[in-house]
């Protein structure tokens, strides 16, 4: 299973796609059960000439020797280089150049929430989080200006909100304004907010078509004397949540992490003993390290976040910095948290809040419909089921030379309405060229994809080549219904051949 994760994850780097949103979306994907389609994927894989399956079932023995030391995204990636660099054997040109990739973000599917949600999550908790307003018109900013000008203030922040990092240093698409944060004067916090709301703010988290800015964070200015680093999360291999925390914050950890190791503070949180959290002692000597000045305020803190995670449900709570003022109070001024999406059914009023906007909107129409939708930037369509399948079809579209336009798996039990659905999720891309649906018949019947394929056609209408290529249950009536159908569906007889045509089509 480790292996598997580690050979997709290296894969995944060669997709033509900055947003890293896709990969990871791919990756949660793979994390399934190992299914007949999978395994009819990595039969693809190895009988291309590409993947050496010796080799492979050496590497799997290598990585399923190692754990994964924790659910923090960066140290998972650093993991899995470890072990791959660590195999004992040479692995495939994609592998290569996996160990040549900058450190990118890969994070399990989960709910991101934005920093004023999660903000008003925190307070409820006990947890300190500075004053602020969200606000979702330039009046609304307008009026939390002078609020905060009551108050004392001549200075505000203001925060652009999207669910993506570097902020500060990102640039709005429309109009060129430079920043996502300002500090500003009450003043011209009218003005300063017209050229944010409702523009694209792109950094380099975002990817390059950016997010939209829906809501604005206006913020009291707070003089902060010091800044810490303080994140909870899940750590696999000793089955806790772990508590990551430094000295200092308000910079990357992992740059911290990899230049000064000796800075990163660790501790592990019994879940099992009766006191079922931070125990007062721990949270002390956490403070103690950190130096924070009033450390029984800051010990209390700590408690207070980790109530947070355990009764939300989240995977991860990061808040950088956790800073403390010139007279020693102790806040969260900035925090990232992610909620386990397994735990929908009893967080509703936190999954309520999930913001579609700055979702894929294909994806966003797939999930409606329980399909894996992953945009890319190819122009050949796949509609696959199971995710080794979908992968080794893309690997094989590359292979011929083209190029997949998305990630697609209709899973192995879908109904002829989500087949349906599917092809009006690809139709719908300007981008996409050619579809090649590649379906290996198990559980998924291949007549009811057959019929799905047939009636999309008839409702959706397409103009461009479809390729189908059917095998398993069902899969001679399942030709026949598309034979006599009397539409221009080109049948392939295996996928080498797929796509094979799915490329020349195009060319």
């Amino acid at each position: 299973t480790h292996a598997r994760k580690i050979y997709f994850s290296a894969r995944l780097s060669t997709m033509k796609r900055s947003n890293t949103a896709a990969k990871r979306r791919i990756l949660a994907s793979l994390f399934g059960d190992f299914d007949r389609s999978a395994s009819s994927g990595y039969f693809h894989l190895f009988s291309s000439g590409k993947f050496n399956s010796v080799k492979f079932f050496s590497f799997s023995r290598a990585a399923a020797a190692s754990s994964f030391p924790s659910s923090s995204t960066e140290w998972r990636m650093r993991r899995m280089r470890s072990v791959v660099q660590s195999a004992p054997i040479h692995l495939n040109e994609h592998l290569k150049q996996q160990q040549q990739v900058q450190q990118k973000q890969i994070q399990i599917r989960s709910l991101n929430v934005h920093e004023y949600q999660g903000a008003d999550i925190m307070r409820k908790f006990g947890v300190r989080v500075p004053d602020s307003i969200a606000c979702k018109t330039v009046e609304e900013v307008q009026k939390a200006s002078e609020q905060m000008k009551c108050l004392g203030d001549d200075e505000v922040v203001i925060k652009s909100q999207i669910l993506a990092g570097g902020r500060g240093l990102g640039t709005f698409k429309f109009g060129g304004f430079k920043g996502g944060v300002h500090i500003v004067k009450n003043e011209m916090a009218r003005e300063t907010a017209e050229k944010m709301l409702g523009n694209v703010l792109v950094t380099k988290q975002s990817g390059p078509e950016g997010k939209p800015v829906n809501a604005l964070l206006v913020a009291r200015k707070m003089k902060f004397a010091k800044e810490m680093y303080f994140a909870i999360l899940l750590d696999r291999k000793s089955a806790k949540p772990m508590i990551i925390a430094s000295a200092e914050g308000g910079t990357s950890i992992e740059d911290l992490a990899e230049s000064n190791p000796e800075k990163i503070i660790k501790k592990y949180i019994d879940i099992n003993e009766e006191s079922g959290g931070i125990k007062r002692e721990d949270a002390l000597d956490l403070a103690e390290k950190l130096g924070c000045a009033d450390k029984e305020d800051a010990a209390k803190q700590f408690q207070a976040l980790y109530e947070t995670f355990k009764k939300t449900d989240c995977t991860m709570i990061e808040v950088n910095p956790m800073a403390e003022t010139t007279d020693g109070v102790l806040y969260a001024a900035d925090a990232k948290l992610n909620f386990d999406d397994n735990a929908e059914y009893r967080q509703k009023d936190i999954f309520s809040q999930r913001d579609a906007s700055q979702e894929d909107a294909r994806e966003v129409e797939a999930a409606k419909y329980d399909l894996n939708y992953i945009g890319l930037d190819g122009n050949i369509g796949c509609m696959v089921n199971g995710a080794g399948l979908a992968m080794a079809t893309m690997d094989i579209i590359q292979g011929k030379g083209g190029s997949p336009a998305n990630f697609l798996d209709v899973g192995g039990n879908a109904s002829e309405e989500q087949v349906v659905e599917a092809f009006k999720i690809l139709n719908k891309d300007p981008k996409v060229k050619a579809i090649l649906v590649n379906i290996f018949g198990g559980i998924m019947k291949c007549d009811v994809i057959a019929s799905g394929i047939v009636n999309a056609v008839k409702v959706v209408g397409l103009n461009i080549p479809l390729v189908v290529r059917l095998e398993g249950t069902n899969v001679e009536e399942g030709r026949r219904i598309m034979k006599q159908s009397g539409l221009n569906i080109e049948t392939a007889k295996d996928l080498d051949d797929a796509a094979d045509k799915a490329v020349k089509a195009i060319a």
